[in-house]
């Protein structure tokens, strides 16, 4: 595959545990997602072992600062060479401006998304939180908002890739986490869907932890997910 649609996610606290894996799979068929955790205890010479045994990496942390220090944040992050990074929208328009400004300079640019709502958050986290809107509104807005800053696409839920995709342009790059076999419990995630599904909707590219990282085999966990989405194409 040329371009992979399966994203593995390292959620992992410690840097060898994470290699075990990565050893079992291979280049040609995932991209690796590094997060706050993993990246914490890792530190940046993890990100440059991975490429260097051929892994494009989502970095995953989620930049949310002042204009400034996310737009250092992320030159720091193209600087490392990875495939993809993010911010959270919540930032606003001037921070994902400035990202995107102090990334264009690079001549292997990343990918730039923003985060919309963590797919861990159902109506009631909005309730908490004072805010009316239901996550669809407010995922719809955001994306809108990020497209409109010149960002390459956003992290969402699967169920409302349609939407997203809809409204966004075919262009605008939709990266879901929340994937679960047909079969699979949602651990704590609210809004989950399955690889075939979300690829329906719209989805680029699938993040996926616990059904391939904690599968007897990774590797075959990782193809048939791949024989998957090939059948349904």
């Amino acid at each position: 595959m040329s371009d992979p649609k399966v994203i593995v996610a390292l959620d992992y606290s410690d840097a060898q545990s994470a290699l075990e894996l990565v050893a079992r799979l291979e280049p040609a068929l995932c991209r690796l997602k590094v997060g706050i955790e993993l990246f914490n205890t890792a530190r940046p010479q993890f990100i440059e072992l991975l490429m260097q045994r051929g892994f494009e990496v989502f970095l995953d942390l989620k930049f949310h600062d002042i204009p400034n220090t996310t737009a250092q944040a992320c030159k720091a992050a193209a600087e490392l060479g990875v495939w993809m990074v993010n911010v959270h929208a919540l930032g606003g328009r001037k921070m994902m401006e400035a990202a995107r400004e102090a990334m264009s300079l690079y001549t292997n640019l990343p990918k730039l998304i923003a985060v919309t709502l963590l797919t861990s958050m159902a109506q009631e986290d909005f309730a908490d939180l004072g805010i009316a809107a239901t996550p669809a509104d407010m995922v719809l807005r955001l994306a809108k908002l990020a497209r409109d800053c010149g960002l390459d696409g956003v992290v969402c839920s699967a169920r409302e890739a349609a939407l997203l995709r809809q409204n966004c342009g075919s262009e605008f790059c939709l990266v879901t986490p929340g994937i679960r076999s047909a079969n699979a419990v949602a651990d704590d995630q609210s809004r989950v869907m399955t690889p075939c599904a979300a690829l329906d909707q719209g989805a680029n590219y699938l993040v996926i932890g616990r059904p391939i990282t904690r599968a007897a085999d990774p590797l075959q966990a990782l193809q048939s997910i791949i024989k998957q989405i090939e059948k349904s194409e």
